[in-house]
């Protein structure tokens, strides 16, 4: 058996990696979790906590990493699981397909994601790449999102909505959207379950909990896989819960999206909410097969096994059946420095 290490900066990564926390366990593997920054107030069952030095003793045969970095100084092969879908928040270079020089493999989630990541590695070399699907989304399809039906339970029947918004201010739909959430859920006709990204302003969360009630719940980032389970829509604006949620066929509501997309409803004046959400609850044909489209594209594994399949790449990788890797570039060796010098850690 061998030694594995999960790595995160943002408590939204946890259940990403718990599937692969899991699967490694089960296999009789000692698993660590190097939780930093934002990350570092959760924990991921089935891992042992570590601090950073601990981790560097641990010396794992591969780091799986939902983040946009990994340190360089870590034994082991760094392979990127991603930390959402690329929702086109920037432009290409700067965003989703911005490389670091740090990672040996990655695993990506459809052909929207592996197309362009293996062209990447033919012209750079010196990173694999295998379509794996995403092990975030493996309990969807292994039927234990118990935490989906409690979350569901208070709405008495109701049609449930999920409003969930990502932190970058010129994309948040949170500050307008307020009012129209706070009087739909005062009328009592759907029930709401709330999300924020944990970047986001304390009072603008502070604001959205308070709406918790008889109508509504505040959900934490480790209960959004289970809170898009639960509910039948989502209202939204360009963070990556868009693409989860289409992802299971459900009609996404989107305010002012970057990219608006054939699968998503946008708006761009919050009066309209109550009309946007009464096309999503009866959405057409033409809607229906976009979403359906949408979703083979970012991933079309619907097995629950992606997991499994990570962890196949990986050894993969390690045996050299995916072929050698080319030297990093020597940009890779500034960012490695700049990583040590944010984590104080000077050691060989």
């Amino acid at each position: 058996m061998a030694d594995y290490l999960l790595f995160a900066t943002e408590r939204y990564a946890l259940p990403i990696l718990q599937p692969l926390a899991d699967t490694l366990q089960a296999r009789g593997h000692q698993v660590g979790a190097l939780l930093v920054d934002g990350a570092r107030e959760g924990e991921i069952p089935n891992a042992r906590m570590m601090g950073l030095r601990e981790a560097v003793g641990f010396r794992p045969r591969a780091v799986y990493a939902a983040a946009n970095w990994v340190p360089s100084f870590l034994t082991g092969a760094k392979v990127q699981v991603f930390h959402g879908f690329n929702v086109e928040k920037r432009e290409a270079a700067r965003g989703h397909f911005r490389l670091r020089g740090l990672f040996d493999l990655y695993c990506t989630q459809g052909p929207a994601t592996t197309a362009p990541f293996e062209a990447l590695a033919r012209k750079h070399r010196h990173f694999k790449v295998v379509e794996t699907g995403w092990p975030k989304l493996d309990p969807l399809f292994r039927g234990d999102l118990g935490a989906s039906a409690a979350l569901r339970a208070p709405a008495s029947g109701r049609d449930v909505v999920l409003f969930a918004s990502t932190f970058t201010p010129r994309l948040s739909a949170a500050p307008h959207l307020y009012d129209a959430i706070r009087a739909e859920i005062a009328s009592g006709d759907r029930y709401w379950l709330l999300t924020l990204h944990p970047k986001c302003a304390p009072a603008l969360v502070e604001r959205y909990r308070s709406l918790a009630g008889p109508n509504a719940a505040f959900v934490e980032p480790e209960q959004v896989l289970a809170a898009q389970s639960a509910s039948d829509v989502l209202l939204a604006d360009t963070t990556s819960v868009v693409s989860e949620f289409a992802f299971q066929h459900k009609p996404v509501v989107t305010f002012r999206n970057r990219s608006p997309k054939p699968h998503m409803l946008d708006f761009d004046d919050p009066s309209r909410l109550p009309a946007m959400l009464e096309r999503a609850f009866a959405p057409s044909p033409a809607l229906v097969a976009a979403l359906r489209a949408h979703a083979d594209e970012i991933h079309p594994w619907r097995d629950g096994r992606s997991a499994c399949r990570v962890l196949a790449a990986t050894e993969d990788l390690l045996s050299g059946r995916l072929g050698p890797l080319g030297r990093k570039p020597l940009s890779s060796t500034l960012r490695a420095l700049k990583i040590r010098l944010a984590l104080r850690y000077w050691r060989p």
